[in-house]
C-alpha cells in the first residue's frame, strides 16, 4: 500500500473514531437508566434526558430560571416514580446556571423562547402529541405550551406552580436579578446586567398578572385536562393556583398541603398517577 493511501486511510479512521467519540459523549448513560443527549438549533443547544418507555411525559423541573434536570428529585423523585410506565424526557432550561443548555437572551419573547425549546426538544424526538408535567415555574410554561400547542399536549399536571401576587408584584424579578442574573453574567461575556434587566422586565413586570403567560379567558376555555397541585409560598400562591382549577373545565385538584407532612407525598403521587393514566390515549 502507497504511503498517500495509507495516510487517506489513516484520516478516514481517525475521522470515524472521532465522530463515534462525540457520538457517545453526546449521548451518556446517567445514573438511574437516563440518557444525556443535546437538542440543537442555531445558537441555542438544549442538554436533556431520556428514560422509560410509553407514553411521552415531558418532565418540567422547578427552580426558576436555574430550572435543570436535577430538579426533578424534589420533592419527590419524578423520574423514578414514573419511567416504569412512560418515556420521560426532562431538560436543563436555557442559560440555567447549574445546566448544561445555552442560547441567547431573547429579550422581547423570554417564555416563547423557553417553549420554543422545549416544543424543538419534542420535535428533534420526533414525538407529537405528549403529556407534562411541571413544577414551579413549569406552572407558566405549561400554560403557555398548551396556548402554543393545544393539538399535542394532551394532559398536563401544574405542581406547585409559579403566578403572581399583586401584593408582592416585584418577587419574581427581584429574585432573578440576584439569584440569576449575576451568575450569568459572569458565564456569558456576551451577555449583560442591563440585557437581564430588559429580559427579566419583559417577563415577570411587563402586565404581570395570574400565571403570567396567559389570561383567565384563556383557562376558563380551555379544554385539556390539568391537575393542580397547591402550595402557599410567595412564589407559588395558593390563590392563583386555585383559581386556575376554579377556571379550568377540565381541572382536578390534589389535597393541600400535599408535600407537608411528607407521609402526604406518596399520597400525591398516587393522585398524580392515577390522573395520567386516566387521560393516556388509549393506543399508548
Amino acid at each position: 500500500m502507497d504511503l498517500i493511501r495509507r495516510k487517506i486511510l489513516a484520516t478516514g479512521a481517525a475521522a470515524t473514531a472521532m465522530a463515534a467519540v462525540r457520538r457517545v459523549f453526546a449521548q451518556q448513560p446517567r445514573q438511574g437508566g437516563a440518557a444525556m443527549s443535546f437538542y440543537e438549533k442555531g445558537p441555542v443547544r438544549i442538554h436533556y434526558e431520556e428514560a422509560g418507555s410509553g407514553f411521552p411525559l415531558l418532565l418540567i423541573a422547578g427552580g426558576g430560571l436555574n430550572s435543570t434536570i436535577a430538579g426533578l428529585r424534589n420533592p419527590f423523585n419524578v423520574i423514578e416514580e414514573f419511567k416504569g410506565e412512560y418515556r420521560c424526557i426532562a431538560a436543563d432550561l436555557r442559560n440555567a446556571n447549574a445546566g448544561q443548555s445555552s442560547g441567547p437572551l431573547e429579550i422581547d419573547r423570554p417564555w416563547d423562547s423557553h417553549t420554543d425549546d422545549q416544543l424543538g426538544v419534542m420535535d428533534h424526538l420526533r414525538i407529537n402529541k405528549f403529556m407534562v408535567m411541571g413544577f414551579c415555574i413549569g406552572g407558566p410554561f405549561i400554560w403557555n405550551l398548551l396556548k402554543r400547542a393545544p393539538d399535542r399536549v394532551v394532559a398536563a399536571v401544574l405542581a406547585q406552580p409559579v403566578g403572581f401576587r399583586p401584593e408582592m408584584p416585584t418577587l419574581l424579578y427581584d429574585g432573578s436579578m440576584t439569584g440569576w442574573g449575576p451568575e450569568l453574567v459572569k458565564r456569558r461575556p456576551d451577555i449583560t446586567m442591563e440585557m437581564v434587566e430588559k429580559y427579566l422586565t419583559r417577563m415577570y413586570r411587563t402586565n404581570p398578572d395570574f400565571v403570567l403567560t396567559v389570561t383567565r379567558d384563556f383557562v376558563r376555555n380551555c379544554q385539556t385536562p390539568v391537575l393542580i397541585l397547591p402550595d402557599d409560598v410567595p412564589a407559588h400562591p395558593y390563590a392563583v393556583a386555585m383559581e386556575t382549577a376554579m377556571l379550568a373545565p377540565k381541572a382536578e385538584v390534589s389535597m393541600y398541603p400535599w408535600k407537608e407532612p411528607k407521609e402526604r407525598i406518596p399520597l400525591a403521587v398516587r393522585q398524580i398517577r392515577s390522573f395520567l393514566r386516566a387521560h393516556r390515549p388509549v393506543s399508548a
